[in-house]
């Protein structure tokens, strides 16, 4: 009897998921509850790495991020959705591209410990035997409160077929003349290896991503010229052509005892720690100056003390000198620490007593990198040159995957991956 309950529990949980059409969530990375910050989701091996994995390769994603609510009574699930190369839902059924569960548990928290702020620790490792994965594509990442109806947070993640495609590029100086010292190009030939592609122009597509941002990624990219078997998307007018930027901005606060890099001051005033990060100067039209950066992510560490769950959360300011007017529009602190997107108390705000703008963030103990970027009164569009200008020599990662929709699967199959680098080329 008691297995019977179960089943027909697991059953329902699975109709209801099949009956579910998510107009409650977003196909982006979102968060949908307070509290929840200092979120990854990451290669387990690899915690700087971007969300691949191979197929069918026993290789697992870790999501972690904490609570700081310290709310452990949610009964936490997950699933994952496929999606098409346009990050929408695909028309397959969960169970044409998941073995076993529909659905599984959080099964992994733990507590904070001796520190000044009071968090859990969420982690979970997937595929795995509950729920494992059996197509290639773009999935999302669905975390929720007992029912989807009580959405926490998604995040995209890509799942590649092994050794399908090989993709060969490199990245360089815009054509444009316009750009030429300001933009980059991505250039890159695929070969589709055993792939018969016979509709290229209509079934096969490509999209760039800079730096792990969505935000400006280059989604649905045709192919340029070709013959049966190999496809160049190189391109002269700019469809395949970003902003170089800056070298990112960094910081350091794994110290609670001594100020880390480009740390003015810390000091704990009785409730939270404070952080003063050293002033920073607008540089639109500034000459290029190179420098190592972790291309905008971040990485927690407590440098005072070694254990579990030791890094405590800083209340840390930042400071901007701008010598033009800033108008009609916001400048906001960028970069994985705000989650790669616009976030209100990431916007800084005019000081007329220092004549800086300034913002205040609450971080997790650790390294990071940052810039500024502006917003337009009356739009979404992130610039990232307003303040820090842009230099066709900044070293980005660029990651070019190649998505293949046939007659014979009816999904998009993300057939290759490769990584390129501004400097090295790959």
């Amino acid at each position: 009897m008691k297995h019977l309950t179960l089943f027909i529990l697991a059953l329902v949980s699975q109709l209801c998921l099949q009956a579910q059409n998510y107009d409650n969530i977003a196909f982006d990375n979102r968060t949908y509850v307070n509290g929840l910050t200092s979120i990854k989701l990451t290669p387990a091996t690899a915690p700087l790495g971007y969300p691949v994995i191979d197929l069918g390769s026993g290789e697992q994603l870790c999501l972690s991020f904490d609570d700081l609510e310290g709310n452990d009574n949610r009964y936490l699930k997950y699933t994952v959705i496929h999606c098409t190369h346009d990050w929408k839902p695909s028309d397959l059924n969960p169970f044409d591209y998941i073995d076993g569960y529909l659905e599984d548990e959080f099964t992994d928290h733990s507590y904070s410990f001796n520190t000044v702020q009071s968090y859990v620790h969420f982690t979970l490792r997937f595929p795995n035997n509950m729920l494992n994965i059996t197509k290639s594509g773009n999935y999302l990442l669905f975390v929720y409160d007992d029912t989807p109806d009580n959405p926490i947070l998604t995040r995209r993640f890509m799942v590649k077929e092994n050794a399908e495609a090989v993709i060969s590029g490199n990245v360089h100086a815009a054509s444009d003349v316009r750009y030429r010292y300001t933009g980059q190009e991505v250039d890159f030939n695929v070969n589709t290896g055993r792939n018969i592609i016979r509709d290229p122009a209509r079934n096969l597509r490509a999209t760039i991503m800079q730096n792990g941002r969505w935000d400006n990624a280059i989604i649905g990219l045709r192919y340029r010229y070709g013959k049966p078997g190999e496809y160049s998307f190189d391109y002269d007018d700019n469809e395949n052509s970003f902003y170089g930027s800056s070298e990112f901005r960094t910081f350091s606060i794994k110290s609670l005892r001594y100020n880390g890099d480009r740390i003015a001051a810390i000091r704990y005033d009785g409730k939270a720690y404070l952080a003063v990060v050293l002033e920073d100067i607008a540089r639109p039209y500034g000459a290029y100056q190179g420098t190592t950066t972790l291309k905008g992510k971040c990485y927690w560490e407590n440098g005072d003390y070694t254990g579990e769950n030791r890094e405590d959360y800083v209340l840390t300011r930042f400071s901007l000198k701008c010598d033009f007017p800033v108008t009609n529009g916001s400048i906001y602190v960028f970069g994985e620490l705000t989650d790669w997107q616009i976030q209100e108390d990431a916007k800084l705000e005019y000081n007329p007593q220092t004549n800086y703008w300034e913002a205040e963030l609450y971080l997790k103990q650790g390294y990071y990198n940052y810039q500024y970027v502006f917003v337009h009164d009356g739009s979404t569009e992130i610039d990232a040159t307003y303040i820090e200008g842009s230099h066709w020599e900044t070293s980005n990662d660029y990651g070019v995957f190649v998505y293949l929709n046939d007659e014979t699967s009816l999904y998009d199959r993300l057939i290759g991956v490769e990584f390129f680098n501004t400097v090295s080329g790959r």
